[in-house]
């Protein structure tokens, strides 16, 4: 497989929430006559459209694509049966390809394509029943601190907000008698492709303002029926993200309309500068600005050979 794909390239087309992925990775698709495997994970969801900014079906169309819309909200998957699934899909799609483009800004996503995850310990009964309990006695500010004292280091990276993932890694900290974040620093697997990183990143002020004005178009293209639609699903971990987890507080009557929108704006903003702080650690990546094509196309006719 090594000698076979040796001169295959996977091209990683990553970087923050609203920088505006979509419309040059299309180019750069169409460039290479090449498909994208989509690493957005919430895109993963057929039924979550808006929200999610899933590529429309003209670009759908454009390009082929791979990844979006491919499971239920219902559906049980990870990081780690998508590493299984892409690496699977990859050994066919290079049978036809030099270039195959990995988009979109799901870290631990990207991460388990490019350089494997590690194997996380099963979490027994016992232990996932004792952190539930302490979770439903004690309220989400304890399991945070508990993270904090446990993992500093998982503390600052994860979505403090959704309880799912912080008892996950109280969990893995204490079957595994060490912090979550060591467990993932493990030894890089050797993919037999070549891997280019590219980053597209903006100005603070110039993103922010882009988020903002997308959580405006979004709610003008349907979020908050898009959002209704599922809520009697809102205990899903697939729901509790970004622009739905918002919405249900409004619904639940917990906020006004006007502060869960600004909530949506203030929580993208805030996961895009942890996308960025994760992003910024890996010295293979590129860094671009979206518009500065010239640049990119000059970049990526350096690195691949095509």
């Amino acid at each position: 497989m090594i000698n076979l794909f040796k001169n295959k390239t996977l091209l990683v087309v990553l970087g923050p929430t609203g920088v505006g992925k979509t419309d040059i990775s299309l180019e750069i698709a169409q460039h290479y006559g090449c498909p994208i495997v989509s690493s957005d994970s919430r895109q993963f969801y057929r039924e979550l459209k808006i929200g999610t900014a899933a590529p429309t079906e003209a670009q759908l169309s454009a390009v082929k694509h791979y990844f979006i819309g491919t499971h239920s909200i219902h559906d049980e998957y990870n990081c780690g049966q998508y590493e299984l699934d892409v690496m699977d899909l990859l050994g066919n799609l290079f049978l036809e390809h030099d270039v195959v483009m990995l988009v979109g800004g799901s870290m631990m996503y990207i991460d388990a394509v490019c350089q494997g995850i590690d194997d996380i310990p099963t979490v027994d009964a016992k232990t996932r029943e004792f952190w539930k309990n302490e979770y439903a006695l004690k309220g989400l500010e304890y399991i945070q601190e508990e993270l904090k004292r446990l993992d500093p280091e998982h503390y600052n990276e994860v979505d403090l907000r959704n309880y799912k993932r912080v008892l996950h890694a109280l969990e893995i900290c204490t079957i595994a008698g060490k912090p979550f974040s060591e467990i993932r620093t493990g030894i890089k697997k050797v993919r037999p492709f070549n891997i280019v990183k590219l980053g597209l990143t903006r100005e603070r002020q110039e993103l922010y303002e882009r988020i903002n004005k997308r959580v405006d178009v979004m709610m003008q293209e349907g979020l908050l029926a898009e959002a209704e639609q599922f809520y009697p699903f809102r205990h899903l971990n697939t729901l509790n993200t970004v622009g739905y987890k918002e919405l249900y507080e409004y619904m639940d009557g917990k906020w006004d309309l006007d502060f869960a929108v600004n909530m949506i704006r203030q929580d993208s903003r805030r996961y895009a500068k942890k996308q960025l702080s994760w992003f910024n650690r890996d010295k293979e990546i590129a860094w671009f600005h979206p518009d500065d094509k010239d640049a990119v196309f000059q970049y990526l006719k350096n690195k691949i050979n095509n």
